[in-house]
């Protein structure tokens, strides 16, 4: 692997690389899109749940992992129990469609463990940080462990900044939110959560028994 060794030229390809994964809708993005239009702080929030799960494991890799092959069955549990864990969640969202937050800090709890929730149980999420991810943080050992620093910071900016506008639009036009509107969201959020577990559970068990067979 090539790797970048002028420092802002690395921190332009992070930039651009993270906003490629941010920008694709996901189970994180769909997620944000139910709890905005109850609370314009909730892209905030997500995204500051999402930085519990992602800060551990940017450094559990830069110190331990990066110099390490992960194996096939590793990646194969990842995506079986994260896709059984999104396709509950996602049946869990289906279940509570009509009940309505009585509080609004309730509610911000709920945005701040729902990013905790989601990037947990993304198998996608991790991953990335296994290929695309792990790439990223060798190139950043080049500068050490404040060079990777501003990277970790970086990178999770970007959905930061994402998150927040696009909670914030949601929000601001939430007087336009019908019932019906409201419900279309719900089953769009069920929709993407299982079937992203669906896909990456069945991604698992064919990468189990393609090996095996």
């Amino acid at each position: 692997m090539a790797l970048i060794t002028d420092f802002p030229l690395f921190l332009v390809s992070v930039a651009f690389i993270s906003l490629s994964g941010v920008l694709m809708p996901g189970p994180l993005f769909a997620v944000m899109l139910e709890k905005a239009a109850k609370n314009k702080a909730a892209g905030a929030l997500i995204a500051l749940g999402h930085g519990v799960v992602e800060f551990p494991l940017m450094f559990l890799i830069f110190f331990l992992l990066s110099e390490f092959e992960v194996p096939w069955a590793v990646q194969a549990g990842v995506g079986i129990v994260g896709g059984v864990l999104m396709i509950f969640m996602g049946l869990q969202t289906f279940r509570n469609r009509d009940k309505q937050d009585t509080a609004r800090a309730a509610s911000k709890q709920d945005s701040l463990l729902a990013g905790i929730r989601t990037t947990a149980a993304n198998p996608g999420f991790i991953l990335w940080w296994l290929t695309i991810g792990t790439a990223l943080v060798l190139n950043a050992e080049l500068f050490g462990l404040a060079g990777f620093s501003i990277f970790a910071g970086l990178h999770w900016s970007c959905d930061l900044v994402w998150y927040t506008v696009v909670a914030f639009l949601v929000f601001q036009s939430r007087r336009f939110w019908t019932r019906r509107v409201s419900q279309t969201i719900t089953f769009f959020c069920v929709a993407v959560l299982t079937g992203f577990g669906a896909w990456f559970l069945g991604s698992g068990l064919w990468q189990v028994i393609s090996t095996l067979a």
